[in-house]
């Protein structure tokens, strides 16, 4: 079995798979403690069902798949914020608004051009391992762009993450923060589709967050344990993806579930 790992790992694509994907895995850690803390988790899936939907319209134009869907996830993202703030309509309800309309301006333009491609399909279930280089690229600039970011931010996330109206009396911009978290989880979302699909990128941000907080209390304590735990999460995934030939994506997944139920069991023990 360490033979077929070393060999697996000795090709290029690999490799790519493996960096690219860690980094992705711990961005998408580091914004869900504060996504799933807010309950505010499942704008990941909302916001990955606009992805599906940019995708999809890139390809039918023969434009670059990222550089159309990033600008408008983003866009995506701050249309969630304001109607949210506005009062106007509910958060869950203006996530399934836009989500909903997005997945179907997809499903009409695929009727309308080539059909259910390959590349679509991979933006749906996930493809890590037929990554570019160039993606890859892409995804260590912005992975280091947003981690900075957050670390820059940490305080004012970390405010606005557990009382937004006390961090407003504080003299803290919430909005602005509300807008760098908005964007910061556009950009995971959209890098992160390639690698787990639409329909699977949730899951990223949901199970570290989550898991580690079956053990750990303090804020700084989760988004550690959460990062460390995602990352892992994603690398024993992709060996057993690789030694039993099962999906990426979906074998992510399963050592993410099979590290909450862990964790599950130490939390019980401890109580």
């Amino acid at each position: 079995m360490l033979d077929n790992l070393i060999e697996v790992f000795s090709y290029a694509f690999m490799i790519r798979a493996a960096l690219a994907g860690s980094l992705i895995s711990l961005c998408a850690a580091l914004l869900g403690v504060s996504l799933v803390l807010r309950r505010c988790s499942m704008i990941g899936d909302g916001l990955s069902h606009v992805g599906f939907g940019a995708l999809v319209v890139a390809f039918a134009l023969h434009a670059a798949p990222l550089a159309v869907a990033i600008p408008v996830v983003g866009g995506a993202a701050f249309l969630l914020l304001r109607l949210s703030e506005d009062g106007k309509i509910a958060g869950d309800a203006a996530i399934a608004l836009v989500s909903t309309s997005s997945l179907a301006l997809g499903a009409i333009v695929i009727s309308k051009t080539s059909g259910m491609n390959v590349d679509v399909y991979n933006y749906m279930f996930g493809s890590i391992l037929s990554i570019s280089e160039a993606d890859t690229y892409l995804c260590l600039f912005l992975s280091v762009v947003l981690i900075v970011m957050f670390v820059l931010c940490y305080d004012g996330i970390f405010a606005v993450t557990f009382d937004e109206t006390f961090a407003r009396a504080c003299g803290i911009d919430a909005g602005a923060y509300n807008v760098v978290i908005a964007l910061l989880t556009a950009m995971t979302i959209t890098l992160g589709m390639r690698m787990m699909g639409a329909l699977l990128i949730t899951s990223l941000i949901i199970f570290p967050p989550i898991t580690s907080m079956r053990v750990f209390k303090k804020f700084k304590s989760v988004v550690i344990c959460s990062a460390v735990l995602s990352v892992t999460c994603f690398l024993a995934g992709i060996i057993l993806s690789c030694l039993f030939y099962t999906p990426a994506g979906a074998s992510v997944v399963a050592a993410n579930m099979a590290a909450f139920a862990v964790f599950s069991v130490i939390a019980m023990l401890k109580s």
